[in-house]
Formats: C-alpha cells, structure tokens, sequence
C-alpha cells in the first residue's frame, strides 16, 4: 500500500442544461449510511454472524452468487477509484482482515490518495461527520474489492466534504487514472443547491473530463426517499446522481422482507428499498437541474431521471462492513451499497472487453429497451420510494421507473451484452 499526495486543479465552469444564474457558494456532500453494530454474541466461528441462519445479513460471497457474478472476471487490469472525504485512519488493517474473515485475496494494490497536506486526522466530533465517512470509506473499499477481487484500488480521499475539495481531488484522480472507474456513494439533495449552479458545474466539469478519459462515473442515488427531505414535500434527486454523465445506482430490498434477495444460494425477489424504522428510502426523482440526456427512459421526460440501475440497499438484509474505527463489524445499507459494487460489475465487463469501456449509460439503456432486458435485468416492480407515507414518491411498476431505474443485475448475463452493446455504438 502506498499513500500519494496529490495537488488541487482549477476547473473550468461549463453548461449542461443549466439555466440559472450560477454562485460561488461551496456545500458539503452528505454520507451516513444506515447501519447496526454487530453484537459480539451474534459472531460463531468462521465469521458467520449469523447471516446463514437468519438472513438479516449477507456475506460477499451471498451477493456474489444472489447476483449471478461470473466465476472467470475478477477485474485483473481493471482501476476502481473510491472517493470519500476524510477516509479512514484504519482502512489499510479493516481491508487485509476484511480480506481474511471472508476468504478473499489481497487487491493487487490498493493506494490512497491524499489531499495536498497529507490525509486528514481524525476527528470523531468534527460537525461534518467524520465517523460517517469513517464506515462509508470502509462499504465502499471492502465491497469493490470483493465484487471485483483481481483489480486495483485507490482510495481518493478529500481534505474536508465541500464541494470544492471533494471536486479538486477528483480532478487530480482523473488526470492520473484514464480509463478507471470511480464510484462516489455521496451527494447532496437538488434543492439544496439550486442557488449554487457554480458548484455542479465544477463537478460537472470534471465529468466531461473524466467521460473523454474512458473512466465510468457511478454515483448512490440517496437514501432519504423521493422527497430528500426537503420540506416542502417537493421530489427531488441526489446530486452527483443526476448529472447525465454519472450512472445512479438506486436501492432494493428482498421481498419478502429479509431473505428475498437470496434464496437457497441464488435469487429470489426483491422490491424498492424502504425501510423507514431505520430512516431509510431509496433516492429517485426527476430533476430540476439537467435536461434529458440523448439515452432517454420510457417516461419520456424532458429532464433527466435518477436512478438508472439498483442494487441491494436494506439494512436487514444488509452487507456485513468491518470499520474498527467506528467499533468493528457493522450491517450496513442504503444506496451507498450499490455504487461500489456497480463500479466492480463495470470492472469486470471493462476486463471482458479488454479495455475500457468508459460511459456506459447508453449501453445500459439500449439493452434495457431491447429483447436483452429480462435476462441481464431483474425488473423491480413492487414498492414505492415514499419514507414516510405522508411523504411524496414514486411507484416501482414494469420497465424503468423512478425507484429502482431498470432493475439490478444478472452479471453474468449482463456483461458479454454490455461489451457488445458498448462497442457497438
């Protein structure tokens, strides 16, 4: 492992579909994936948790087989960029017993990023919540790595959540790492920033640049429903999510409840993620901020709508994430879950393909509107993304919809008619 400092670039400020008058005022992007400690009295031996017995809890290897990841592809070539403000003073050690506990070999590299000064101390009582970015750092790392074991990891960590630290390490990332793929479970509600177009254009910015550099942008859709809390009750979506040139990952849960996802070593069903005893919904809305990208969804929308794909995000019925900062094992969910793990799903085709294949929305909605669909998709067609039944959301329902976008992954299926679908365009 090896630590690298790294400078800030200026960005440049481009268009994309935004019409108002853009400010200089800096945000901070949001984390805090839900979760539950593990008790000690819940571990057996062999680090079981109890997942096997009562399926509150899955293991790298139930996801695996849940989702049909293809035994052959492992990422061997392949780059993941994780980006997280602060990280994790304990990542390098929670990633090598991570590693140990569940039976999965080292990454060939795994290397962090840091800011100009160095990585951030930690500071559990910084109000910009460190120990959230703690266990965020620990999901993101440890579940790339085990979806797609063979490849590279960077870690790129930003000095502080702004906007503006978040945005300068990532363009430093992708000056260095030309066809990586960078995962970002973070964002910020849309109408949060709706006075702050200068901000999103920064990122965005850096997007183009990371589009014309072949690296694949992921982003989580959120967890605070249709409505991110905003208080007027209006839908919204997360932000990096529903910037055109980032693949939005929303969630799912097992129907039913619990240990629907897996059943007997291999799927079952699921349904849009919504657990409100722990304050959780998957993110999906349509946004007020980018106007409809040229790989448009069946609701025939003039802006863009999030999510484009799902993946696991309950709590019961979580990933099991080691973060020895925060205490040790935790059963973690929310949409922070799909993000990493997509980004291992596209190392793998990138590995398939024999290069990168850079961005892939295209691709994935001209599958996902071809005769392809029910064999690389599961459909999502049960539950809505309301946190609160008071709350304003949206309907899961056949084909697109703005819970769960197409659905979740059949990878082994997925990836040869990704490839095709890419290098066909």
């Amino acid at each position: 492992m090896k630590r690298i400092l790294i400078y800030a670039f200026a960005t440049t400020l481009v268009c994309c579909g935004l019409t108002k008058t853009s400010t200089a005022q800096d945000f901070n992007y949001i984390a805090n994936p839900p979760q539950v400690a593990v008790s000690p009295d819940t571990v057996s031996p062999g680090i079981h948790f109890g997942c096997e017995t009562t399926q509150l809890c899955y293991r790298p290897s139930a996801i695996r087989s849940a989702y049909n990841f293809p035994p052959d592809l492992d990422g061997t070539g392949q780059t993941i960029l994780i980006v997280d403000p602060y990280g994790s003073p304990t990542i390098e050690q929670d990633l090598a017993s991570f590693d140990t506990d569940f039976g999965i070999p080292a990454p060939p590299s795994f290397t962090i990023l840091c800011p100009e000064h160095g990585c951030p101390v930690f500071d559990p009582n910084d109000p910009h919540g460190q120990a959230g970015w703690s266990l965020e750092t620990s999901l993101d790392v440890e579940y790339a790595h085990a979806m797609a074991p063979g490849a590279i990891i960077v870690l790129v960590v930003a000095s502080t959540s702004s906007g503006n630290a978040v945005h300068s390490a990532e363009a430093a990332a992708i000056k260095l790492f030309p066809g990586a793929i960078m995962s970002q479970s973070f964002g910020v509600p849309e109408y949060l920033v709706q006075a702050n177009r200068a901000q999103i254009m920064q990122a965005h910015d850096n997007y183009v640049a990371a589009t014309a550099a072949s690296i694949t942008l992921l982003a989580s859709a959120g967890d605070l429903g249709a409505t991110n809390a905003d208080p007027a009750n209006i839908t919204n979506p997360n932000y990096p999510a529903s910037d055109p040139l980032v693949t939005a990952v929303g969630g799912t849960e097992g129907n039913p409840y619990f240990n629907g996802l897996q059943v007997n070593g291999s799927y079952g069903v699921e349904q849009v993620w919504n657990e409100p005893q722990f304050g959780g919904a998957t993110g999906g809305a349509v946004s007020s901020l980018f106007l409809a990208p040229n790989y448009p969804s069946s609701l025939g929308s003039q802006f863009r709508t999030v999510p484009d794909v799902a993946y696991n995000a309950a709590v019961d019925g979580g990933v099991i994430v080691l973060d020895t900062t925060m205490g040790g094992y935790h059963r973690v969910g929310g949409t922070s879950c799909g993000s990493p793990q997509w980004a291992a799903i596209f190392a793998l085709a990138n590995q398939e393909a024999g290069h990168a294949l850079g961005f892939l929305n295209p691709a994935i909605y001209k599958l996902a509107q071809s005769s392809a669909y029910a064999n690389d998709f599961h459909d999502i067609t049960i539950g809505d993304n309301k946190l609160l039944e008071t709350q304003n959301g949206f309907n899961a329902g056949p084909g697109y919809d703005l819970t769960t976008g197409w659905g979740t992954p059949n990878v082994s299926n997925l990836i040869p008619d990704l490839v095709a679908a890419a290098t066909s365009n």
